[in-house]
């Protein structure tokens, strides 16, 4: 009898996360992504690397630009309607705030596309340093979080 009700248990959970992952198709759909080194990029002072990040073949690339200040890694994150900036030190990856100097996009509107409580979220993602490959990996993956639902379509 405990078997039949925990295989009973375990077939409801199932179905319960089967309908949930069916229930984010948005979500689902920036699973695909592309990321491709910028190779005409001449490294100097600021910028040591540059990719480009596209979700399911979209003809509007995000930009990231790999920034290195002493012991801090900076990831800006950009397209022509947002901009977000992630940080990777020996404390961990995440959202980072934006340098003035760096930021291209009006305040107004990045925070318009934003989800400001979402930003507050991914502040830590790991809590220890990554690599290169790494951090693109999760920035594609966190990045489509960060748009309010209403502008989801930035990305595709």
């Amino acid at each position: 009898m405990k078997k039949l009700k925990a295989l009973s248990v375990f077939v409801v959970c199932l179905l319960f996360v089967s309908f949930q992952s069916s229930a984010t198709g948005v979500q689902n759909s920036m699973n695909d992504y592309k990321i491709e080194e910028v190779d005409n990029l001449i490294p100097g002072k600021d910028v040591a690397k540059a990719w480009t990040l596209t979700y399911n073949d979209s003809q509007t690339p995000v930009n990231v630009m790999k920034r290195v200040k002493s012991d801090c890694i900076y990831y800006v994150v950009n397209t022509e309607f947002f901009e977000v900036c992630y940080k990777c030190t020996s404390k961990g990856f995440g959202v980072g705030t934006m340098k003035n100097a760096w930021s291209c996009v009006p305040g107004e509107i990045n925070e318009a596309v934003l989800n400001q409580d979402e930003l507050k979220n991914q502040k830590v993602i790991l809590p220890w340093k990554v690599d290169d490959e790494k951090a693109l990996g999760l920035i594609a993956s966190y990045l489509p979080g960060l748009l309010n639902a209403e502008y989801a379509h930035l990305l595709n």
